[in-house]
């Protein structure tokens, strides 16, 4: 079949049809690549599935006014002679449009798909198209993942001809065969290798749902990594039926809490990353209007991360060290009003009754009292499942916000005090006039409220005084008590010192009358007896008793 037997040969009329006819036609060179699936290893030794990606990646990246050759498409694309020329025709003079590539080369096995994809990147097509490219591949052979991510024209390439494959629905882990899973994990991971690294290329959306299918699918734990990196990219355009990832029996709890804590880190070493970077200084106004977006990002995702805390707050198996974390994780300057946080902590303690008043205390850490607005604070006034202290903060931050706006509006005013409230009412009328009656009852009934609190206040600031006014008194009288009780303990003992000694004195006296009366009258004894040795004096013992 070579060309050493005679000139135009097998070989030599293959390699040439190859060349001239299949890798120089759009459709060919899509089915010939088709056909290769059940020629490995053959063809990818004998280059034909290289050569045929390569001429896909070149057709896909040239000029659209330069397009010669037919492809399936959409039903209103251009249509091609047999002789490579356009057919004339007044309403087919429209451009191709950038994805007119997609629906075909969807059609190939995921091995060749990369390697088609690949050389599409060398070739410089433009990221967002790439991106948008694996989200169409990904819509047709990855079940669960949603009509959400597929793009508006999805219906319509639904009812394309050419050999596809559409799935649709919920995907259940049960429901597939080993064979099958394994095949879905491939497809999961060979996409995640080939999204390109430039930010907003594929939807948040799309990476979200792509995660929870690689989590329930166990893909690579580099490649889950690589996908929670991404996410936390964009994570300021994500929604909470996507952040909602469940769990698959990895933990306790329903959805799966550690990985979007994962996530929110990644996010915050993103914008740390960004808003540190030198390059950022060269750009001038550009500057501000980057930091404004950074802050409006993490602003979003504050809001975001509530929604979420308040959906997952309901299980009871979450505990309060990871609902706290994640609560924390972002920091103060993401949250302008914490009534989200606020929501979700009272959805918490909902949930878990049974939590020690340590345990209330340290969940409601978590939040701030001065930044909760007013219906907020009217409504945590009247919670039964606060603490006490939490209470008592709120109201007084709500006090000490009445105080200074009074005092900032008295500072504005050029007559002083004596002019304040005038432009506040006319204010508050015009206000009152244009909201429903429903909201002036509660301003009235909050209005009630806080000078019934306000009567409170100084009714136990006047209490406080009076206690005051009686411990100082106790105070005294104690004093003088304790100094009277020295004072006549001192007499005591010094009248009893001195009767004690003067009743010695006494004793001994007496004891030495007795001791001279008793030596004379033994005396008297033996001189009456008449002789013998006269005997020493008796001793006596002294005793008091």
């Amino acid at each position: 079949m070579t060309e050493d037997l005679e000139e135009g040969n097998l070989i030599f009329k293959t390699e040439a049809f190859l060349s001239y006819v299949v890798l120089s036609s759009w459709r060919d060179s899509i089915v010939v690549l088709k056909s290769c699936e059940n020629l490995s290893p053959w063809a990818e030794n004998l280059q034909i599935v290289r050569r045929c990606s390569e001429s896909i990646a070149w057709k896909a990246c040239a000029n659209l006014r330069s397009i010669r050759w037919a492809y399936t498409g959409r039903s209103d694309s251009p249509k091609w002679s047999s002789n490579g020329s356009k057919e004339s025709s007044p309403s087919r003079n429209t451009l191709a449009p950038p994805d007119w590539w997609f629906e075909d080369v969807s059609l190939l096995r995921i091995d060749h798909f990369v390697r088609v994809v690949t050389a599409i990147k060398v070739k410089g097509m433009r990221f967002d198209l790439i991106g948008a490219s694996i989200v169409h591949y990904a819509s047709k052979w990855l079940p669960g993942l949603g009509k959400e991510i597929i793009n508006p024209n999805a219906e319509e390439n639904c009812n394309q001809p050419g050999l596809h494959l559409i799935v649709s629905g919920s995907l259940n882990k049960d429901e597939l065969t080993s064979s099958q899973v394994r095949e879905q994990r491939m497809v999961i991971e060979s996409l995640i290798s080939i999204i390109p690294p430039q930010k907003d290329c594929v939807p948040c959306s799309f990476l979200l749902r792509l995660l929870k299918l690689a989590n329930m699918l166990n893909v690579a734990p580099a490649l889950v990594t690589e996908l929670e990196k991404r996410v936390g990219m964009q994570l300021e355009q994500a929604s909470l039926s996507d952040l909602l990832i469940p769990s698959y029996n990895k933990s306790e709890t329903l959805h799966d809490v550690d990985m979007v804590q994962r996530i929110v880190e990644h996010f915050l070493v993103q914008e740390h990353t960004e808003c540190s970077s030198p390059g950022r200084d060269a750009f001038g106004d550009n500057t501000s209007k980057y930091e404004r977006g950074g802050v409006n990002a993490k602003i979003r995702v504050a809001r975001l991360l509530d929604s979420y805390l308040t959906e997952v707050s309901r299980d009871r198996n979450l505990s309060l060290t990871k609902f706290q974390v994640l609560a924390e994780a972002l920091p103060e300057s993401a949250r302008s009003c914490d009534d989200g946080l606020y929501r979700a902590v009272d959805s918490y303690l909902k949930a878990h009754p049974t939590l020690t008043e340590h345990e209330r205390k340290r969940l409601c850490r978590v939040m701030d009292c001065q930044k909760l607005s007013i219906d907020a604070c009217m409504h945590a006034a009247q919670n039964e499942r606060l603490p006490l202290r939490i209470v008592v903060q709120v109201l007084f931050s709500e006090q000490v916000k009445i105080s200074n706006a009074i005092a900032n509006s008295s500072l504005k005013e050029p007559g002083g005090v004596d002019h304040l409230y005038q432009p506040i009412v006319s204010t508050r009328k015009q206000l009152l006039e244009g909201t429903p009656q429903s909201f002036q009852d509660g301003w009235a009934t909050a209005k009630k409220d806080i000078n019934t609190l306000k009567f409170e206040l100084e009714s136990m600031k006047a209490k406080y005084l009076e206690l005051q006014n009686d411990m100082d008194n106790l105070q005294r009288q104690f004093e003088k008590m304790s100094s009277s009780s020295s004072s006549s303990k001192s007499v005591n003992n010094k009248q009893s010192s001195s009767a004690w000694s003067s009743g010695w004195k006494k004793l001994s006296k007496l004891t030495k009358m007795a001791g001279t009366e008793g030596h004379e009258t033994g005396e008297q004894q033996v001189l009456a007896g008449g002789g013998g040795e006269r005997k020493g004096p008796r001793r006596w013992r002294n005793s008091i008793s």
